[in-house]
């Protein structure tokens, strides 16, 4: 197996080194650079390639995630409260646009019933048929 070669990882691990590169290249790492970090991470996290032999039952070390996490966590609480703030806002308008407009997909069109309707039982529609009768033998009297 040539260097380099990468048919020994899974396609998990390779989706990790992606997502991994991606994030380097997002902060202005080089674009070999962020390969070669984010495939030492795989290893250094999974113990290298695990698609097949020994190495596949060993627990992953997470030290390195948790060492992304501490720097990002440093890199977030350096701002200043009105920042935080100012971006918990934008983010809370973003939740409420994307809800409302999942509840204006969800709904049905005008004039057709809805599944919870249509599938009513049959002691149900009586109840219903029974009321709206009553209803209309009130207005007459």
């Amino acid at each position: 197996m040539p260097r380099g070669d990468k048919s020994s990882y899974t396609a998990r691990q390779k989706r990790m080194a992606e997502h991994i590169e991606e994030g380097y290249e997002r902060r202005g790492v080089g674009t070999k650079e962020a390969e070669s970090r984010a495939w030492a991470t795989v290893n250094k996290e999974t113990h290298g390639g695990q698609k097949s032999g020994s190495g596949r039952g060993k627990t992953e070390d997470r030290s390195p995630a948790r060492k992304g996490g501490r720097k990002g966590g440093a890199a977030s609480a350096s701002r200043t409260s009105v920042a935080r703030a100012a971006a918990a806002k934008e983010a809370a308008a973003t939740r409420k646009r994307n809800a409302a407009k999942e509840t204006t997909s969800k709904s049905a069109p005008a004039g057709r019933t809805t599944t919870r309707s249509a599938a009513r039982s049959g002691s149900a529609r009586t109840t219903a048929r029974k009321s709206a009768t009553r209803r209309t033998s009130n207005r007459s009297a």
